[in-house]
């Protein structure tokens, strides 16, 4: 604080007006939004919608209230924004200050409300898609731009004890054969389909964040000791086989063991080697034998071999969904088509189950134009992201963007993007110098807007 205040003093006489600063503003959160955010993480990583099913709160159907199409905690960041703005002094400074700092969140949450607007006047789907996918993950980035390092490690405790919670979960499912929190759609269970469902409702999005969970645990993570972290990794991946998300499994492999060769080359190349990593790593070749035979003994190897073998048509839908351009004109592609135009085309095509492509998806129900802005806001908000974290963000950031492109994803209502943001901020926190290096500039209540371009963070 008392390198702002002269900064704050020299812009005030020239400005003519006075700018109290109250006591406690700067990096560290009031203790309402610290606990606020971490218990709106417990409910974006533990709360599904089968969960919410039970209680009356029908967030994954298509009928009921449509103010239950959002999930409990994209409305608890709200609240925790209102609550952060109105309590630091200045509302609209706040906001302000928070975008200045954060400019690509705060224009995707602008172009994200245009949209909900305008598919709201042209009655099209998708209004709590706009707010849960795209919105909920600007506003938790804005808020998170006030630098509290208690509130980040509450944050990281959180996501390690709830994704290994989700996984012992799924391993207990998928042994039983018993589904706890099965995913919905109005109330109705896919009784066909036993792939374990934890704590996080669907099966490919559960796939989804626990790959981007383990690469992370590879690439980041640097606050947990090396055999934890093998040890979250073993249970994570095989967790990820009893979600049975196969282009989650071949990534995670792929980019994972990419990984592993590339340190493990540089590693040699210094010429130094732990002794006691070196020991642990023959310790756990010599178990994996054990291991393969007693997982092959509760069928976990036929369950996964099952996933490759019957896709449910999945591979076909990605084959069938380009098809439906050829029925659309060129103004229908810009401007969107007719919803009930591209409903009858889907039955015909069988992708009853959806359209497993984000961009192709959003096209056709939003129309090119909405699709490039959203693709437009997307990049430059993954990039603000990425410039947040340590290097080794890279890793579960391409896996991120691969695994978008095998489902509809974001082009439809999902938390996942919230999700990663939490994962990437939380686990890939650049470490902090004591008494060295910049620290971060604390946000002042103001009560002018010239005061803010003397705040500019570089």
């Amino acid at each position: 604080m008392s390198a702002i205040r002269p900064a704050v003093r020299a812009a005030a006489p020239a400005a003519g007006w006075a700018v109290p600063v109250p006591a406690g503003a700067g990096n560290s959160l009031d203790w309402v939004t610290g606990y606020g955010l971490v218990a709106a993480v417990a409910l974006l990583f533990g709360i599904s919608g089968g969960m919410l099913w039970l209680v009356g709160y029908n967030y994954d159907g298509l009928t009921g209230n449509p103010a239950t199409k959002i999930h409990p905690s994209t409305y608890l960041l709200v609240l925790m924004f209102a609550w952060r703005a109105c309590t630091f002094g200045n509302p609209i400074g706040y906001v302000v200050t928070v975008a200045d700092r954060r400019p690509a969140s705060a224009l995707l949450a602008v172009i994200s409300i245009v949209l909900l607007v305008v598919v709201i006047v042209r009655q099209r789907p998708g209004m709590a898609g706009m707010i849960d996918t795209f919105v909920a993950p600007a506003l938790l980035v804005l808020v998170l731009a006030e630098n509290d390092e208690k509130t980040f490690a509450r944050l990281q405790t959180a996501v390690h004890a709830i994704m290994t919670a989700n996984a012992l979960l799924a391993l207990f499912e998928f042994a039983t054969k018993t589904l706890v929190f099965p995913y919905r759609l109005d109330g109705e269970v896919f009784v066909n389909d036993l792939r374990s469902t934890a704590l996080q409702g669907h099966p490919l999005s559960n796939a989804t964040i626990t790959s981007i969970y383990v690469l992370t645990l590879l690439s980041g993570s640097k606050s947990l000791s090396m055999p934890l972290r093998l040890g979250l990794i073993g249970l994570q991946f095989a967790a990820l086989v009893a979600f049975g998300g196969r282009s989650a499994m071949v990534l995670t492999i792929a980019l994972g063991g990419c990984y592993i060769l590339i340190q493990g080359l540089r590693t040699l190349r210094k010429g130094r080697v732990n002794l006691l990593g070196a020991a642990l790593g023959f310790i756990l070749a010599a178990l994996i034998p054990g291991v393969i035979a007693l997982a092959a003994s509760y069928g976990f190897f036929d369950a996964l071999l099952e996933r490759f073998v019957s896709d449910s048509g999945s591979a076909n839908a990605r084959v069938e969904m380009f098809d439906l351009f050829q029925h659309l004109e060129l103004r229908d592609l810009i401007v969107g088509p007719d919803i009930d135009l591209v409903e009858t085309l889907r039955r015909i095509s069988g992708l009853e189950q959806g359209i497993e492509n984000p961009i192709i998806r959003m096209v056709l129900y939003q129309g090119a134009f909405f699709t490039l802005l959203m693709v437009f806001g997307f990049a430059l908000f993954m990039h603000e992201v990425a410039r947040r974290c340590h290097p080794g963000i890279w890793l579960p950031m391409l896996g991120w963007l691969l695994l978008l492109n095998t489902s509809e994803s974001l082009a439809s209502k999902t938390t996942l993007m919230t999700k990663f943001v939490v994962l990437a901020l939380v686990l890939y926190r650049p470490a902090r110098a004591v008494g060295r290096g910049r620290q971060a500039t604390p946000l002042p209540a103001l009560r002018h807007p010239r005061a803010f371009h003397s705040l500019r963070e570089s």
